[in-house]
């Protein structure tokens, strides 16, 4: 694969990573991160000088330690994809006296993005499914919290009651947004009760059962969690004739316990670490890393081009000032090696003379011409020494008088020229002592070879 083919790729790629980056927070996480559907949570609230009417007694019960249990077990096989179902059992005790006092149980189906109840599934409250379940589920709240007023449905009530955005507050760590409950005196019921017990003489009465609640919610604006929860919780039954409270039937202030909290935050901060992966780590990642391959992607289709006209360029052929090198080299070379044969043949040559042009040679350095140069000069030892190559001569002569005779006709024939004896001695000058050389390089070294006969 070619650079700028990878180039295109490593963009595309890029690109890609790019567009998943900005759409992981938004669309994929609205997507895949839901409230489950098997759920199992379970929350104890506690509270002191608790106050409650026993049936049994037919007292108020004052003073005492209450607590409330609360389960909450998902409904897998009641649930969809959209829509989740869990079941909800609370009981309040008199831990003081071990009697249990209330027993609440209901059933909600909401929606796994909103948390908005819908009406399915076998929602029920206490056995009684023609409740209509409306607004927030109240366990939850929607992911990604607003400072605003949320509608949470009322299981006293029957209905969905304003919880009101209150402020923010620190629950071990976690910055959550406070809605509050505030529900005055409602009468929602009757109730059926002994005349004594509110000073009458009838045998039973039937009076207005009323409902307060100030709940105060800690949730999580992330994850919609609710992670601590305070209640205050109030029963009565007034007179109707004066509107008074003629009996209290439950009064207690239930807070959950730091057991709960710390277990609560511990799941909830577990969705949080999830949710910061796919809304934050992620996109961020995935983000930078294809930004950086868009870039090297089109530096790498940018210059692509520019390389493989080089390559090319470089396999056709090479640099003029390349090739004028090599060529002004081979042919000083050539110059070279064709001047070295030509010396070493002339050098043969002379080596392979035959004898009649040794003899010619000798014959002509030891001719008559030179003798009255030689008689004029002075004699002494010096002079005798110059004159040492011209003995040569007579032995020459002695030895083989055919090849004088030869050298003598060869001499007439030669070119009426003055050889450099015979200009010495019409100038009145002493022959030179030694006849001329010339060299002849070869290679690394020198070779010196005489001009006339050989020295003995």
């Amino acid at each position: 694969m070619k650079r700028r083919d990878i180039g295109f790729v490593l963009a595309g790629l890029g690109a890609f990573l790019v567009v998943v980056a900005v759409l992981l927070p938004t669309y994929v996480v609205g997507q895949i991160v839901k409230f489950p559907l098997s759920e199992y949570e379970t929350a104890t609230l506690d509270a002191s000088n608790a106050t409650y009417f026993s049936p049994s007694k037919l007292t108020e019960e004052t003073g005492v330690s209450m607590q409330a249990l609360y389960t909450i077990k998902g409904v897998p096989g009641q649930g969809t994809s959209s829509t989740a179902v869990w079941a909800e059992f609370a009981v309040s005790n008199d831990l003081t006296n071990h009697v249990q006092v209330q027993i609440q149980s209901r059933t909600l189906a909401f929606n796994r993005k909103t948390a908005q109840l819908v009406n399915c599934c076998g929602a029920n409250v206490n056995g009684n499914s023609s409740v209509d379940q409306r607004g927030v589920a109240g366990y939850v709240f929607p992911m990604g919290d607003q400072k605003q007023t949320y509608y949470v449905f009322d299981t006293t009530l029957n209905k969905p009651m304003p919880f009101v955005y209150s402020g923010t507050s620190n629950v071990d760590g976690i910055q959550t947004y406070v809605y509050i409950e505030n529900v005055a005196p409602t009468q929602f019921a009757t109730e059926t009760v002994p005349g004594s017990l509110i000073g009458t003489s009838a045998a039973s009465v039937t009076l207005p059962e009323y409902y307060s609640m100030r709940q105060i919610d800690y949730v999580d604006p992330e994850t919609g969690a609710l992670v601590n929860v305070n209640e205050h919780q109030t029963l009565s039954l007034h007179n109707p004739s004066t509107g008074a409270q003629a009996l209290l039937l439950y009064d207690a202030d239930l807070i959950a316990t730091p057991a709960t909290v710390h277990t609560v935050v511990g799941l909830d901060s577990s969705g949080r670490n999830e949710l910061s992966l796919l809304k934050t780590i992620l996109p961020l990642v995935l983000g930078i890393l294809g930004l950086v391959l868009v870039i090297v992607g089109l530096l790498m289709t940018r210059r692509g081009p520019r390389e493989d006209e080089d390559v090319e360029a470089a396999s056709t052929g090479s640099a003029p000032e390349l090739a004028a090198v090599p060529a002004e080299a081979a042919t000083a070379e050539a110059e070279h090696e064709e001047a070295v044969a030509h010396e070493e043949a002339v050098a043969h040559q002379e080596t392979t003379a035959p004898p009649e042009a040794a003899a010619a040679q000798e014959a002509v350095a030891a001719s008559p011409e030179d003798e009255p140069a030689a008689e004029s000069a002075p004699e002494s030892s010096e002079a005798s020494d110059v004159r040492t190559p011209t003995l040569a001569s007579p032995v020459a002569a002695d030895a083989a008088p055919a090849d004088a005779a030869h050298a003598d006709a060869a001499r007439a024939e030669a070119p009426t020229e003055a050889t450099p004896a015979e200009a010495a001695a019409a100038n009145g000058e002493a022959p030179a002592t030694t006849a001329p050389r010339r060299t002849r390089r070869s290679g690394g070294g020198s070779h010196a070879k005489p001009s006339g006969g050989s020295a003995k």
